[in-house]
């Protein structure tokens, strides 16, 4: 355990920010799962209604850092390939 001041100051605040990076972890994962999800269900009227509110927190997730610009353009261009993807085969079928 610290025993210097700086460093019992140091595991206060890693403290502080590994529980606000969790929340904010969670929240990407679980709005990246609700969108997969609507995806999966051919659900593309709520799929297109989360596709901003998606990009935006995974936006905001490579901006605090919780995952890497590179991770952060990879899931965006994906989830937007299978939404392309969903979109089309639901043109074909009406």
């Amino acid at each position: 355990m610290a025993n210097h001041y700086s460093a019992l100051k140091r595991a206060r605040q890693i403290k502080r920010r590994t529980a606000v990076n969790r929340v904010r972890k969670t929240r990407l994962r679980r709005q990246i799962r609700k969108f997969r999800r609507a995806l999966a269900a051919n659900d593309l009227e709520t799929a297109r209604s989360l596709l901003p509110q998606t990009f935006s927190i995974i936006d905001r997730a490579a901006k605090w850092g919780i995952i890497k610009d590179n991770a952060a353009d990879r899931y965006k261009s994906r989830l937007h390939q299978r939404l392309k993807k969903v979109t089309l085969a639901q043109g074909e079928a009406a």
